[in-house]
């Protein structure tokens, strides 16, 4: 899909995807010309997910469609979200699973499950913590977890600076949760030696990393670098901050 492409749209009520009209949807919530609200709008599955998913693909359409259904009610994405949901946001964070490795991976503000539960489905072999404050969102999560049957994702209530976690982590992820300067005192002291963190970033990740010399010297990180991920795959790149903690 090229960087100008429109995503294809379907309608969506509940969890039953509907055929899609032949008339142009503005946004999540169209009023139409008798005054009525129009069904929201679901992005169509890019090609790109099956590949990026393999065999896990039947359980991120499961997740998908749960977070379409549910997610404005709950206040975990905006009205205008399902007609990106797929290439903005799922795949924006499945084409972050290849940098993470065996081992323990905590989320920090996890909030929907982005991109925590979708780099768990992504990748069993990894075992996730989820960290997240808010009751309501940690029952979704909760909640995802157990419908999903994801054996390798545990839930822990907390913000990140006051986390007991039962041992140091290996990577470290967040997203869309604040600048790199204020990242890292929450989310360093959570990896052990050699540890990593994997922040999604947006346009401006250069930027936060210069502006971060003081707490990139105190929590003694090394080899802090931009990663593009996604040219020619997704219609937007994904940067990623990653810093090894000495």
């Amino acid at each position: 899909m090229s960087e100008s492409a429109t995503p294809e749209v379907t309608r969506f009520a509940g969890n039953t995807p509907v055929p899609a009209s032949a008339e142009p949807v503005e946004s999540a919530r169209d009023v139409s010309d008798s005054g009525s609200v129009e069904p929201a709008v679901l992005e169509i599955e890019p090609a790109a997910a099956a590949e990026l998913f393999g065999s896990q693909i039947d359980a991120i359409r499961a997740f998908t469609n749960n977070l379409a259904d549910q997610g404005e009610i709950l206040g975990l994405i905006g009205p205008l979200e399902l007609p990106r949901l797929w290439s903005r946001h799922i795949l924006n964070c499945a084409i972050v699973a290849p940098l993470l490795r065996p081992g323990f991976v905590g989320d920090v503000g996890s909030g929907a499950g982005l991109p925590g539960l979708v780099l768990a489905i992504a990748r069993p072999d990894v075992n996730f913590v989820l960290i997240e404050p808010m009751e309501r969102r940690v029952a979704w999560l909760n909640d995802q977890v157990a419908s999903l049957q994801l054996a390798n994702v545990s839930v822990v209530r907390a913000r990140a600076e006051d986390a007991r976690l039962a041992h140091p982590l290996d990577q470290v992820t967040a997203r869309a949760v604040s600048a790199f300067s204020k990242l890292i005192p929450l989310t360093a002291p959570l990896l052990r030696t050699g540890g990593e963190l994997i922040l999604m970033k947006g346009e401006g990740a250069q930027r936060e990393i210069d502006a971060a010399a003081k707490p990139v010297r105190k929590y003694r990180l090394r080899d802090v670098e931009v990663i593009t991920l996604g040219a020619g795959v997704l219609p937007e790149v994904t940067r990623v901050i990653r810093a090894t903690v000495d």
